[in-house]
């Protein structure tokens, strides 16, 4: 996944520390029912669609844009499935970022599913009872938008 402008900006200034950032991804379902996946360049891995918003970005914005810059399909968000912190992660050149994962539901509403960008190396529609092998972040998010409950979040914790 590229970096964006604006976080190679603030390495400049804070290096490898810690940068707290938004992030978005979404489960976009097709009229039959399948879920859409990228096969991530970086890691091989089938994913749903992940970003980051830009400064000042809406998250519903954000989302609707990521899947069309990495998949070439337009959507409409209908949901929020979850919010949730995710752990540290440190990249291969140290940086070290942590996001809030804003995860939408989204209904496709156009445009074929196509490798559109350099951060995916495969793209489809997958149906639920035959999903490639993915990791929990993508495999909560499917169940969690198939369910008509309210959004998940962590629960506080009482001190």
């Amino acid at each position: 996944m590229p970096t964006p402008d604006f976080i190679r900006d603030l390495r400049a200034s804070i290096g490898h520390q810690l940068l707290y950032l938004p992030g978005v991804s979404a489960v976009v379902f097709d009229d039959q029912g399948r879920v859409l996946l990228g096969r991530r360049a970086d890691n091989g891995r089938w994913t749903i669609i992940c970003g980051i918003p830009e400064p000042g970005e809406q998250p519903a914005t954000a989302v609707v844009r990521e899947v069309a810059e990495e998949t070439a399909v337009h959507c409409v968000p209908e949901r929020i499935v979850l919010v949730r912190t995710l752990a540290p992660v440190t990249y291969p050149n140290d940086d070290r970022c942590q996001f809030v994962d804003v995860c939408f539901r989204c209904r496709a509403v156009g445009g074929e599913a196509r490798v559109n960008d350099d951060e995916s190396v495969d793209v489809g529609w997958f149906p639920l009872d035959a999903l490639p092998e993915m990791e929990d972040f993508s495999l909560s998010r499917i169940k969690q938008a198939l369910e008509d409950g309210p959004t998940w979040f962590e629960p506080t914790v009482a001190e």
